[in-house]
């Protein structure tokens, strides 16, 4: 019996971005290109749904470059971006390479590189260990770069370098990132900034959109993966800006149906890795449940399109 009545709050802009729309695309591309397989060096975007879809068209995924047995094969290099190195090991393997890099990724190692040619030492603000961060200190010497994870971090360093500058991983919180810039700003007032916030225009838009309903909302969900920065970071904004019972759900996630009976309204969006059809399945489940009526509220109209390198066209 659908007799509950639930309005779901359909955030907008959500779901993928620009580069994860051309990385996509690069693989596909490359695997009409070149045929099957092609290998993929780490999840081309953190998204299980889009990396199982990529497999069955004859994507291989692998952690390093050594992992792969046949050479002769071209392999991609994920949108998180790779340190300098893994293009280099590439070239000695003679393989045949395309970088599926964000360009917004990119635009944050060639600013990295000048920062460093101008004498600076780097900062980065980032997660450890998450593949953008582990890309971009690897466009720099060993020691010319720092990683600061949170407040804490920044209110501990210490440098002796006079020049020092700032980057940031490119799917942070906005605010989080504020806050400890504003630490370092306060301790080192000469460091420079990036000419242009590194933090991309996807994950402002969607961290903007989620504030913008969060607070109306008994439940929300972000649809997305656990090792996605982006969507675990939209829970975290949804949470700060008034709705506390928010929540990822992710490829073994199992619907809180309990949860969902006693809210009214219910948010819901995607990260920037996670398609469309992973939004409609969920809402479907809803649907099969309750009586649901969708408003969609968009926030900005997104018309960002990276192309794929020439050499697939």
């Amino acid at each position: 019996m659908k007799n509950k009545e639930l309005k779901i709050l359909l955030s907008a802009p959500r779901g993928f971005c620009a580069g994860v729309e051309r990385a996509i695309e690069i693989v596909e591309k490359s695997i009409q290109k070149y045929g099957a397989p092609v290998y993929v060096r780490h999840e081309i975007v953190h998204n299980k749904f889009v990396v199982d879809d990529l497999k069955s068209k004859g994507a291989i995924f692998v952690e390093e470059l050594e992992e792969i047995e046949d050479k002769s094969r071209p392999v991609i290099f994920s949108a998180h971006g790779v340190p300098k190195k893994i293009p280099e090991d590439a070239k000695d393997y003679n393989m045949t390479y395309v970088d599926a890099t964000c360009p917004l990724v990119s635009k944050v190692h060639r600013e990295a590189e000048n920062l460093h040619k101008a004498g600076y030492h780097l900062i980065l603000i980032g997660h450890q260990n998450h593949p953008e961060v582990i890309g971009t200190m690897g466009q720099l010497p060993i020691g010319s770069i720092d990683l600061i994870q949170n407040e804490d971090d920044a209110t501990k360093y210490n440098t002796k370098n006079k020049k020092i500058s700032y980057v940031t991983q490119t799917t942070l919180s906005v605010d989080d990132t504020k806050d400890i810039i504003k630490i370092l700003k306060n301790r080192f007032p000469d460091i420079k900034e990036p000419a242009k916030e590194d933090i991309c225009y996807a994950t402002t838009n969607r961290q903007m959109a989620v504030k913008n309903i969060a607070k109306e909302c008994d439940l929300f969900f972000v649809i997305g993966s656990r090792n996605s920065s982006n969507s675990v970071r939209l829970v975290e904004v949804a949470k700060k800006s008034g709705c506390s019972n928010s929540q990822l759900i992710h490829s073994q996630s199992k619907i809180p149906f309990d949860l969902i009976e006693n809210s009214n309204v219910i948010g819901i969006s995607s990260g920037a890795s996670a398609p469309e059809i992973l939004v409609d399945n969920f809402i479907n489940e809803l649907k099969n449940r309750f009586t649901v009526s969708i408003d969609e509220v968009e926030i900005i109209k997104e018309n960002v399109v990276f192309k794929v390198p020439k050499s697939l066209n």
